[in-house]
């Protein structure tokens, strides 16, 4: 049985990906089930490890083999119309949106929420589940392209009402925080989601990085009581910035979703997330991006390439 495994890189050196033969033992442990995998999603993670959905990162399988023995408690039924492929592209996106929203932020009906690159995986699903529940949305867009999509986005065929009520298109230079200001009448946002930002106004980066908020545009469009839901994991914020968010009593929280599997006592919240995510995509309340699977054989340099641009994705087809 083949699998894909990382091997570790000496010093500052990228890690290699390849695709090598592995087997399972021959008696299963207590209360575990032995899956066949049939599609599977590759993000970048600082453990280089393959995300298989509800695999936790102490499993000893990689997630991207035909064959893996996962805990029975990790599982969940996938809906008959939903394709494995949909499923792999849009679970830890799903995953990302539930943790940031339900788990942190506590949205509720009447919030307002600014979505940071609302045209992404995750961010599209932060606007679906967010308006969902009832949450006017603001969203940013990166490019032209991204723009015409948010502001085309609908709930379902027939309806006139987008999901996003202001696309802020960055790309063109629009100023954040004035938009912000006239659309919550100078109150500004409950809730901020962003994918990355940047901490330094002088920052010698890409274009696409240029596009990204910078740390104090994100704490100024956010209201009294806001909270700011981050994936940057390096965030440094200032005494400057501490004192604004402590006259605003806001927050900022973490976003990591792979923590669920760190505590045993998070398990049936996170069983409860998984169906919900699939439930919905099955009633077409979420409808995530679809992404175009590949084969096998095309697994690592997949796998690379997502490592070096955290911001694409990739799904495997077994």
């Amino acid at each position: 049985m083949k699998g894909l495994y990382c091997r570790a890189a000496e010093s500052d050196a990228e890690p290699r990906f390849v695709i090598q033969e592995t087997t399972l033992p021959d008696v299963l442990g207590d209360h575990e089930v032995r899956v066949k995998v049939k599609a599977c999603g590759l993000s970048p993670l600082d453990f280089k490890w393959v995300f298989l959905g509800v695999l936790p990162l102490d499993s000893p399988c990689s997630g991207l083999c035909e064959l893996v023995d996962v805990d029975e408690y990790f599982l969940v039924q996938k809906p008959e119309k939903l394709s494995w492929v949909s499923v792999a592209a849009a679970l830890r996106d799903g995953v990302c949106a539930y943790t940031a929203l339900h788990t942190h932020a506590r949205m509720a009906a009447g919030h307002t929420l600014l979505v940071m690159d609302g045209a992404s995986p995750f961010g599209l699903m932060c606007i679906q589940l967010a308006c969902y529940h009832g949450l006017k949305v603001l969203a940013t867009s990166h490019s032209p392209q991204q723009q015409t999509f948010l502001e085309q986005l609908r709930p379902s065929v027939g309806i006139q009402d987008p999901l996003v009520a202001r696309v802020i298109p960055v790309h063109s230079g629009s100023d954040l925080l004035s938009v912000v200001l006239e659309e919550t009448g100078g109150l500004g946002v409950d809730i901020v989601v962003d994918s990355e930002v940047r901490l330094h106004e002088d920052e010698e980066e890409g274009e696409e990085r240029k596009l990204l908020p910078h740390k104090h545009d994100i704490i100024s469009v956010l209201g009294v009581v806001g909270h700011w839901v981050t994936s940057h994991k390096n965030l440094q914020l200032d005494p400057p910035d501490c004192r604004l968010l402590h006259l605003k009593s806001a927050s900022v929280s973490f976003l990591n979703p792979e923590v669920w599997t760190a505590s045993a006592a998070q398990q049936g919240r996170y069983l409860h997330i998984l169906k919900d995510i699939v439930e919905k995509m099955s009633a077409g309340v979420l409808r995530p991006q679809t992404e175009e699977a590949v084969p096998l054989y095309e697994a690592t340099v997949a796998m690379e390439t997502v490592q070096r641009h955290h911001r694409k994705k990739a799904v495997v087809q077994l």
